[in-house]
């Protein structure tokens, strides 16, 4: 009797560096899906593939070079041609590790935060390019929690309506997706949460945290996290506001009330000033402009997902622009502010009764983020509770999707 090749997973959409959000849905997924298969290899498609094999801790994850150019022209190609000259197929597959990837893997896991939406359409192409060459190798995609829509422009509405129903599963990470999606005529949906609740600590955080912070900051005292965005910083410029100058004037107002700040990037891509799925650049700037003192804290270095994770877990109340810095305050039950862009904020913040926590980048000035911020503080215990009694509930919906994927990759094949 053979032996059984072991289980493989390629995945697009995330990363180990940069956008920490990304870190924490692929370790998410490695973690949940090395305990439910046997022995599983995992491909990772990667926009930033030296970066991303310097932090790669896994020894069943291989890293596969697909920045942008790569696969939209390259890999979308050498798939196209594998779908339609048979005969070449022995030789792609020897020669394309990415097709090599595709087509012995059981499932492609679409980690794509929020993809198919109105607004940006500009992302659309890239997100075809992520789930086409799965679709012409054949190869099952299973779009991972994420938000999609609204699909109101006539574009973005004619390419979903083409592509998505193809997907095998579209797991929706909220009410609002759900409910565009069925609007859309989607039949392939399940309702889920996102992949980054499952994420786990390893015990190892405190120790490699605090060789380079000093954890004694969180010991007495009331400690804000402040999380800003560069994604939210363009959107704010783009309508004439000052985002930098607002945090600047929201941290001084939380300092002069007595609370401790610190000052959150949870996207960082080391050794470059390139500002996408980076937002270390953004808080330098806002930190070279505050007073320096006790009660405030830069963490001014790329950390892993779970050291982020840990950190913002101590902090007593946290504001949070970038998404994935919001699913790790929540899961963490840590009371959580939130500005946002999107409707993906406001719909995870309704499986925990929170929704009211959030606005848009519209409402952004000085006076309402303090309003809205003493309002919370007010509220903590109220707020807490419902974190508390809510976050077992969306732990497991996130964890479903593991148990979805399992079940694709121990189906029969063919």
């Amino acid at each position: 009797m053979t032996d059984q090749p072991s289980p493989h997973i390629t995945i697009i959409g995330s990363a180990l560096s940069g956008n920490k959000g990304a870190s924490a849905m692929l370790e998410s997924a490695i973690q949940t899906l090395n305990a439910r298969l046997d022995n599983p290899r995992f491909t990772l498609f990667s926009m930033y593939p030296r970066e991303d094999r310097a932090q790669n801790p896994y020894d069943n994850l291989d890293v596969v070079a697909a920045k942008p150019k790569q696969l939209g022209v390259t890999i979308n190609l050498l798939a196209l041609g594998y779908r339609l000259l048979p005969f070449l197929r022995p030789l792609l597959r020897k020669r394309s590790k990415a097709i090599r990837a595709l087509t012995s893997s059981q499932v492609l896991l679409d980690q794509g935060g929020i993809t198919f939406t109105d607004g940006r359409e500009k992302f659309l192409l890239y997100n075809v390019a992520s789930i086409l060459p799965a679709l012409n190798t054949a190869t099952p995609v299973f779009k991972c929690a994420q938000a999609v829509g609204p699909f109101t422009n006539p574009v973005n509405r004619f390419v979903s309506k083409v592509f998505l129903p193809k997907v095998r599963t579209l797991v929706t990470r909220g009410r609002i997706t759900h409910e565009l999606a069925e609007g859309l005529g989607l039949k392939n949906l399940h309702a889920g949460a996102d992949y980054a609740f499952s994420l786990e600590m390893d015990g190892t955080e405190v120790e490699q945290v605090a060789k380079h912070v000093d954890l004694t900051f969180f010991d007495d005292g009331d400690v804000v996290g402040v999380c800003p965005s560069v994604v939210l910083q363009k959107k704010v410029e783009a309508r004439g506001g000052d985002y930098i100058s607002q945090i600047v004037s929201f941290i001084a107002h939380l300092r002069a009330q007595g609370k401790k700040v610190v000052l959150v990037p949870h996207s960082v891509r080391t050794g470059t000033d390139k500002t996408h799925n980076n937002d270390l650049p953004l808080c330098q700037d806002i930190h070279s402009r505050m007073a320096l003192g006790d009660d405030l804290l830069f963490i001014d270095r790329e950390l892993s997902s779970q050291q982020l994770r840990y950190l913002i877990g101590r902090c007593d109340i946290f504001v949070a622009s970038r998404f994935h810095a919001m699913v790790s305050s929540l899961a963490m039950a840590v009371p959580t502010l939130v500005i946002g862009w999107s409707h993906k904020y406001r719909e995870v913040l309704e499986m925990f009764e929170l929704e009211e926590w959030a606005f848009g980048h519209d409402k952004l000035n000085p006076s309402y983020l303090q309003q809205r911020f003493a309002e919370l503080d007010a509220q903590r215990g109220a707020v807490q509770a419902k974190l508390d009694a809510h976050l077992p509930e969306v732990k497991q919906r996130s964890l479903a999707q593991a148990d979805l994927i399992a079940d694709i990759v121990r189906a029969p094949q063919g």
